[in-house]
């Protein structure tokens, strides 16, 4: 899966992952290949990932939206 995480300000990430962890509005939610079509708004909270190389990286973020579609992830984060 290809996942942006993008602010106002500039990206953050881009690249390659096997699984996202996201802070949704209603509880947080994972992410993994093949995910069915989905947009959801985002609380405060953090974005956890693994990417490609087996590796976790997290982001604090204060709410935004996130968009999956096709193996494709954006988030507008503030």
């Amino acid at each position: 899966m290809f996942l942006e995480i993008i602010t106002p300000d500039k990206k953050i990430y881009s690249g390659n992952v096997k699984s996202v962890r996201l802070p949704g509005a209603d509880g947080s939610f994972g992410v993994l290949n093949n995910h069915a079509a989905i947009i959801s708004s985002l609380k405060k909270g953090k974005i956890s990932l693994v990417d490609d190389k087996s590796e976790s990286q997290s982001f604090d973020i204060n709410g935004g939206v996130a968009e999956v579609l096709n193996n494709n992830i954006i988030v507008l984060a503030e």
